[in-house]
């Protein structure tokens, strides 16, 4: 093999594999053994520039052939940011203590190098409609684009017989998540996956084992937090327009949002190759500003559904699933100022379950922003990750832990040591969520995450959206998916879709 081979081949190992020689451990090719190339699925991206590329990476050991983004700009910026980042990943390797965070960091090696190796051969689209007519070899396909595209193109794709792995959250509305449950209900051959890792870990099981054997006993009081969206995206900001301009000596809220929608407006033009009107999609005509995309997205109500959308799928998941807490019958949501259009800086949102069976009813609270259920820091809560957490108060003690269900433990430290680890009564997933997802595509496992699961959850979620934009209260009739105190929030519920864009 002739020539200097440069520092970034290097890294990826393309030249090495190039000339047959590199070696990937058989894990990470699909399981515990090698998979032949007949074997694996063929699978298409939508929406690789952002966690679409992890999902890919993760995947890389599959047959990946094509992939859709409507700014292919960005995704080979994020795709050269992660191959150097190679180097850091190996130094951290190398410094690794533990065996587990060893063979993460090394998954995460090999896989970069695998789909480094195959990246610039994979057929490219812009239109996932166009992909989806024209290309009659995929399998599945994974979607990662921002939420209000979610349930238009997943719902396109099961019309396509394709399995579908959707990033959370699951839909931008109530009504689209119901959608997409009844669409999986219907085609049962149909494999689905939320994007949720944190579900398929072995900590998420852990919690639900320790609630099941009682050891903090009945759970009536369950506090939820995250740090979103705090130094990830901008919230509680006004559109970019011209207003009038305010007197100089008016210094309040309104006036100094007025200034800074004065101060946004500039000469931004639509970057090359950004196909807007594609990002748009169902939502309203806006035009492009880079305070919109990219990422930024997730804090304006056009797109995105604020941090309870991002997070909650990761932070709600374990007690929703743990206690078998199905919908709550009342929601109100307490923020810092909404305009309406950007997502408030700060919100907490009061859940209201009911009693399921034996078990006693649950008021769930959200806290995001920076806002911190009281007391926590007495609980040694500065101990864990700034994320976030769940805290579980129960008859007989409390359950902490992080986000993605991670490292849970009773409080106080008595309990802990005095019950020690419950019976598993959960069988534990071996691969990763995107390849578990894989598994259950080659009717080879169950996948962990369903629509028929992740539909409830995200419904869940969105419910606090609801309040907020209710601005009160909301009682909730499930059966009927129906607010029944405030008849005009059922408008929320749902949205109006631009003409050929409807579920």
């Amino acid at each position: 093999m002739g020539g200097k081979i440069s520092r970034r081949e290097f890294l990826t190992g393309t030249a090495i594999a190039a000339a047959g020689l590199m070696i990937v451990p058989r894990h990470v090719l699909g399981g515990p053994g090698h998979t032949p190339p007949s074997d694996r699925l063929n699978i298409a991206g939508i929406g690789v520039g952002g966690m679409g590329m992890h999902n890919m990476r993760a995947l890389a050991g599959e047959n990946i052939v094509a992939m859709c983004d409507v700014d292919w700009h960005y995704t080979d910026k994020s795709f050269h940011g992660m191959v150097d980042g190679l180097e850091k990943a190996q130094a951290r390797l190398d410094k690794a203590q533990t065996a587990k965070e060893r063979q993460a960091l090394q998954d995460e090696i090999t896989q970069t190098r695998l789909l480094a190796g195959k990246f610039n051969a994979i057929k490219r689209y812009t239109d996932y409609r166009r992909m989806l007519e024209q290309q009659k070899d995929i399998d599945a396909v994974f979607i990662a684009t921002p939420d209000h595209l979610h349930a238009v193109i997943a719902s396109a794709a099961m019309s396509h017989g394709k399995h579908v792995y959707l990033q959370k959250p699951l839909t931008w509305s109530i009504f689209e998540a119901r959608e997409l449950s009844r669409k999986a209900k219907d085609n049962p051959r149909l494999v689905t996956q939320m994007g949720n890792q944190g579900h398929s870990t072995d900590d998420a099981r852990l919690i639900n084992e320790y609630i099941a054997a009682g050891a903090i006993g009945d759970v009536r009081e369950v506090h939820v937090w995250t740090n979103r969206p705090l130094a990830y995206w901008p919230q509680g900001i006004p559109r970019p327009q011209a207003r009038p301009q305010p007197d100089d000596a008016n210094w309040n809220e309104g006036a100094v949002m007025d200034r800074l929608a004065n101060a946004m407006v500039g000469n931004y033009p639509k970057p090359e190759g950004l196909a807007w009107d594609l990002f748009l999609g169902p939502g309203p005509v806006v035009d492009y500003h880079p305070v919109y995309h990219p990422f930024n997205w997730r804090g304006w109500v056009d797109w995105g559904v604020g941090a309870i959308g991002d997070m909650g799928a990761h932070l709600i998941d374990s007690p929703f699933w743990s206690l078998d807490l199905g919908f709550p019958t009342s929601v109100e949501t307490v923020s810092t100022p909404f305009n309406k259009a950007s997502y408030p800086m700060a919100t907490m949102t009061h859940y209201d379950f009911p009693a399921r069976g034996n078990k006693p009813p649950v008021r769930l609270t959200w806290y995001d922003g920076g806002l911190l259920p009281p007391g926590l820091h007495a609980l040694g809560a500065d101990q864990m990750s700034k994320d976030g957490g769940v805290l579980y108060v129960g008859d007989k003690g409390k359950l902490i832990h992080e986000t993605y269900g991670a490292n849970p433990r009773l409080l106080p430290q008595s309990l802990h040591d005095s019950v020690g680890k419950p019976p598993q009564t959960f069988a534990r997933i071996k691969t990763s969520h995107e390849m578990n997802w894989v598994d259950a595509c080659k009717g080879r496992a169950e996948a962990s995450s369903p629509f028929s699961y992740a539909a409830r959850l995200t419904e869940v979620m969105l419910l606090g959206v609801v309040s907020l934009r209710a601005g009160g209260r909301i009682e909730y009739d499930a059966a009927n998916m129906r607010i029944t105190n405030m008849p005009e929030a059922n408008a929320f519920l749902r949205r109006e879709y631009r003409d050929g864009w409807a579920v």
